[in-house]
């Protein structure tokens, strides 16, 4: 019982962060060309899965903002739960900063072709280009330092996992 409280403390409290950033840096969080700094937090999930759902409920919470409404709510944030599950099967954190990379380049950009009439593969690669910037170049730079706090990792309940 105390430990399903952990996981739903946890899972709430990256679900605030990364919602938090997202919207608190909405000009560059949302749209074909967009560096949504909070993705860096999606490699958490490469360390944890049990941080996924918490991850999905604050991109969806984030999506809530978006000018697409709905349909951003579902798709984007299925994009987002799609790289969070293929993390899963990834031997290295360069691997797993990959999969947000290819579910949302593909997802987000039919989404922004047919919701916004952008050209398809420009906007894949608009968007894949600012999941590489967040995910895969910040992530890997700032989630190991951001790891090495040991409260984060108390927090995170990541005290035995290595950044």
């Amino acid at each position: 019982m105390m430990e399903t409280r952990l996981k739903a403390y946890r899972g709430a409290m990256v679900a605030a962060l990364y919602a938090a950033l997202t919207l608190g840096l909405a000009p560059v969080s949302y749209g074909a060309v967009q560096v949504r700094v909070s993705e860096f937090m999606t490699l958490l999930a490469f360390y944890d899965k049990g941080l996924i759902p918490g991850l999905t409920l604050g991109c969806l919470i984030s999506n809530v903002g978006s000018p697409f409404g709905i349909t951003d709510m579902l798709i984007g944030t299925s994009a987002t739960f799609l790289g969070l599950y293929f993390m899963r099967f990834c031997r290295s954190a360069f691997l797993a900063s990959l999969m947000p990379v290819f579910s949302n380049g593909l997802l987000i950009g039919f989404e922004l072709n047919y919701m916004a009439d952008l050209p398809l593969l420009p906007t894949m690669g608009y968007v894949a280009l600012g999941e590489i910037i967040s995910v895969t170049i910040l992530g890997n730079l700032l989630l190991p330092l951001f790891l090495k706090n040991e409260t984060v990792r108390n927090i995170l309940d990541l005290k035995n996992k290595k950044p």
